[in-house]
């Protein structure tokens, strides 16, 4: 816990030993040494509940579609990592019992992925953990920060 602050309040180049950075790669390594530790914090979160960042962000799709049924392209489209092997995950929740998969009879190539009672309902344990973790993580930016800085993250994808 000491070196993650430790980490938190060093400078980039700090952290990763080196100096005199080109911009972009400065950024570019910015992104990613912060996306690693929200990867973690947020891992850190979920680990008592026996889940995973990407079954997570599974089961938030599916409470999306609102009662609604998804189909696994669906879901790999909407997946923050696209790397996720997206039938292995629900797999492993439908093992779980958080989610369920249907094939429907007049065409067996259909498959509809729904999520369960018992998936909600750990959501809504995990969700204040997660909301904990993200507002923790982002105490020393104001609500301006937060807006321009996604805005921002915006721009690249673009």
């Amino acid at each position: 816990m000491y070196l993650q602050m430790l980490l938190k309040q060093m400078k980039l180049e700090d952290q990763l030993k080196t100096s005199n950075l080109p911009l972009a790669r400065k950024l570019s390594l910015g992104i990613l040494v912060t996306a690693n530790y929200i990867d973690d914090k947020v891992a850190e979160a979920l680990k008592p509940f026996d889940i995973s960042i990407p079954q997570f962000n599974v089961l938030r799709i599916l409470r999306g579609q609102k009662g609604k049924p998804a189909n696994l392209s669906t879901i790999q489209e909407r997946m923050v990592s696209k790397m996720s092997n997206t039938t292995r995950l629900v797999d492993k929740l439908i093992t779980k019992d958080l989610v369920e998969r249907v094939i429907c009879e007049a065409n067996r190539r259909k498959v509809e992925i729904s999520i369960t009672n018992k998936g909600l309902e750990l959501l809504k344990e995990i969700d204040p953990e997660v909301d904990a973790v993200e507002a923790e993580m982002t105490t020393n930016l104001t609500e301006e920060n937060i807006e321009y800085i996604t805005n921002c993250l915006n721009e690249i994808r673009k």
